[in-house]
């Protein structure tokens, strides 16, 4: 009896967990210049947003339910792509995002 509920605290602390990265990643999505998107070769602004936008309703979709699994793969598959975006979108965009005209020593711009 014990175990159950305490299972089911680590699946809905888990499930807090990936939602808040999936916020993260649409939120921060959203701060970002439709061009930045082209400039680093990362396909376009609405592909991410829809994809980060499907995410965080599949991740508040799982906390909302309630139950020990969640969706499952869908939850997953949501995670995964927030990942993605926050792995390797989201430093080449703001790389881009900051523009190339500044001078930059070895340790920073001087």
């Amino acid at each position: 009896m014990l175990i159950d509920v305490v299972q089911s605290f680590v699946f809905y602390v888990m499930g807090l967990v990936a939602f808040g990265l999936e916020l993260w990643a649409f939120v921060d999505c959203l701060r970002h210049r439709p061009n930045a998107f082209e400039a680093a070769s990362k396909r376009t602004k609405p592909f991410w947003l829809a994809l980060t936008g499907g995410a965080a309703a599949v991740g508040l979709i799982t906390v909302l339910s309630g139950s020990p699994g969640g969706l499952g793969l869908f939850g997953l598959i949501a995670v995964t792509a927030s990942s993605v975006y926050l792995a390797d979108v989201r430093p080449a965009v703001r790389e881009t995002g900051r523009g190339g005209n500044r001078s930059t020593g070895p340790y920073g711009p001087w």
